[in-house]
């Protein structure tokens, strides 16, 4: 920063105590440290900013690069499917050429695959739950009331007797 030695410094406080004087040197000194203290912070967040700054550029640079990336992946991914693809419907039509016009070919049992009916299998019903879905096992375990009592038949139940 200032290239100032211990002899300036020594300098400027004897400057300063004869013009400010005793009484009044302290609270200046206190005011001059607070602001120097106020415009370090100040310099620290400005850098700070400018760092953050910086990485975001970057940032968005590595961001722009990586999409582009992923659209020439995309792309190609795209074009080697659409190739696959149309071979694959060549090959399809090379094999299913001569099946068009032929007639269906039997089975070794001597049915035709146009004769044996389709699998209908009967769809299974689930037996609907009534409101109590917990099993009686575990209320009897777990001791859970399936019945209320009222409240006379509760006093008369849990009455100590003496």
């Amino acid at each position: 920063m200032f290239d100032i030695g211990m002899s300036e410094i020594g300098l400027i406080g004897v400057v300063a105590l004869v013009v400010l004087g005793p009484e009044k040197l302290p609270r200046v000194a206190r005011t001059a440290g607070n602001l120097l203290g106020r415009a370090q912070r100040y310099l620290a967040e400005v850098k700070a900013e400018v760092n953050r700054q910086m990485d975001l550029e970057e940032l968005r640079n590595v961001k722009a690069s990586l999409e582009s990336a992923a659209q020439d992946m995309k792309k190609s991914v795209a074009d080697n499917v659409a190739e696959v693809q149309g071979s694959f419907d060549d090959a399809w039509k090379e094999a299913t050429a001569g099946l068009n016009g032929a007639a269906e070919p039997s089975m070794a049992d001597g049915f035709s695959s146009a004769s044996l009916p389709s699998p209908d299998y009967p769809t299974k019903k689930r037996k609907k739950l009534s409101g109590n879905t917990v099993p009686q096992w575990y209320r009897r375990q777990a001791r859970v009331r399936t019945q209320a009592l009222s409240g006379a038949a509760r006093m008369a139940r849990y009455r100590v007797k003496r």
